[in-house]
């Protein structure tokens, strides 16, 4: 017993210092590193942008009185005049916070809101062009330097640097939340792929027959009873769908794990209680090429459009759902190697539950290269949600996208600035993930030798 488990860990050290050698290996991959780098301020910027971009003040000094309106829920403020002493009720989300005085104020670097209007500067105001102010007088004045539109302005005056630093939120939270979806299914089916191919698991002919026949009454009490549920849902809010879709998900499990255990009940005579292979790979390898052959787009645009109100929760998902399969290849084919290792031999021989085995020790071991397919699917979720946001579908219209931004430029060809920027900034986060995974790829490779 104790020569099997010093077995066990001297093969699993060997997975460790391989991990170690990769990073070594993608250390050395310059671009992937330097890539590497770009996202982690991508994530820091989208992180920040409430500070970086905000026309609120993040800090100001009224009437003796110190305010932080850009951190503050509150609606409004009760502000007395030190003059006048007259005390007036200020709407945070209406206030025209550049045309009052302060005794000290504190500005973001860029003094602009997203989808908030410059009235002085509408119609297509470029990075070069005259930029006009209108202060608490009503005198029009040339821009200050603290308000000004570095980046230019679409045909509203709304400021472009603005919608680039809060449309990467929007563009970095649907890949990463959607590829999240996508990795947890991807790497469950894989994994149950790779480890029981088509004869690891055994199960009596009565529950493989009721397992199979519970599919369709599962489907029906958990998404055709529940229709009308989960109609409403889409129609109310997105995270309302979402608890309503994993609720038809736990009735889908339930219902399937009710016919299996009555399989396993009723496996008591000769002809129902034969042990049989299940074909585990086969199913799943099945289901995954229907789903390849599902145009994901036209799939998401389809569901759209049954929505009353759009929602970024219906993009993620319905995006995280459709992209799994690539990883499930990659989890299934590092599976069938792994599973006829040593150490998941003496792991089984010591009797240890397929579970665990799968979970501590051949999943651990076995996931890192299905993470070159996230980081390939983060850069293809966000040129999808790019794509959605550009033909204006799924992404509600009070939200500022990358794809929302190059639609405003197809609109007026002459604003250079509003295809030229964001184009810019979702080919750098494009790039970044794709060489990311480039360089996991290449620090994976056992075979590669630098």
């Amino acid at each position: 017993m104790l020569r099997r488990k010093k077995h066990i860990a001297q093969n699993q050290n060997q997975e460790f210092s391989f991990r170690a050698h990769a990073w070594q290996q993608f250390r050395k991959n310059k671009p992937a590193l330097w890539s590497l780098r770009v996202m982690l301020l991508l994530v820091i910027i989208a992180l920040l942008a409430p500070v970086l971009a905000n026309e609120k003040p993040l800090y100001m000094k009224y009437g003796g009185q110190t305010y932080w309106p850009a951190f503050t829920s509150a609606k409004n403020y009760s502000l007395t005049n030190p003059k006048t002493g007259q005390t007036t009720s200020l709407e945070l989300e209406l206030a025209d916070w550049k045309r009052m005085e302060f005794e000290s104020v504190v500005w973001a670097p860029i003094a602009w809101s997203p989808g908030r209007t410059d009235e002085a500067n509408m119609r297509y105001v470029g990075p070069g062009d005259p930029q006009r102010f209108i202060d608490a007088n009503g005198d029009t004045l040339f821009m200050p330097g603290r308000f000004k539109h570095y980046l230019g302005t679409n045909s509203l005056g709304e400021d472009v640097a603005a919608g680039l630093i809060h449309g990467a939120r929007v563009s970095l939270t649907i890949g990463l939340l959607s590829m999240s979806i996508a990795a947890m299914l991807g790497l469950l089916l894989g994994s149950l792929a790779g480890y029981f191919g088509n004869e690891r698991l055994r199960t009596t002919r009565a529950r493989l027959w009721l397992t199979v026949f519970s599919i369709f009454p599962a489907w029906f009490y958990a998404f055709s009873v529940r229709s009308f549920a989960l109609r409403d849902a889409l129609n109310n809010s997105g995270s309302s769908f979402l608890g309503q879709l994993l609720l038809s998900l736990l009735v889908f499990a339930a219902v399937i794990m009710a016919f299996n255990y009555l399989g396993k009940w009723i496996s008591r005579g000769a002809f129902l209680g034969k042990i049989v292979n299940v074909p585990v790979d086969a199913y799943i390898s099945r289901f995954i090429e229907i789903l390849n052959s599902t145009p994901t787009l036209i799939l998401i645009i389809s569901i759209s459009a049954l929505a009353k109100e759009p929602s970024i929760i219906y993009v993620l998902v319905i995006i995280g759902l459709t992209s799994w399969t690539g990883i499930a290849r990659f989890t299934r084919a590092e599976f069938l190697k792994i599973r006829s290792m040593d150490y998941i031999k003496a792991a089984e021989a010591m009797g240890f539950k397929e579970g665990r085995i799968m979970l501590r020790h051949a999943l651990i071991n076995g996931m890192a290269p299905s993470l070159v397919s996230i980081a390939f699917g983060i850069a293809s979720a966000i040129i999808t949600e790019s794509s959605l946001s550009f033909l204006g579908i799924g992404i509600p219209p009070d939200i500022v996208t990358w794809g929302k931004m190059l639609s405003q430029g197809q609109a007026h060809y002459q604003s250079w600035w509003l295809v030229l920027f964001p184009g810019i900034a979702i080919f750098i986060t494009v790039t970044v993930y794709n060489l990311i995974g480039d360089g996991l790829r290449d620090a994976f490779d056992p075979k590669l030798k630098r």
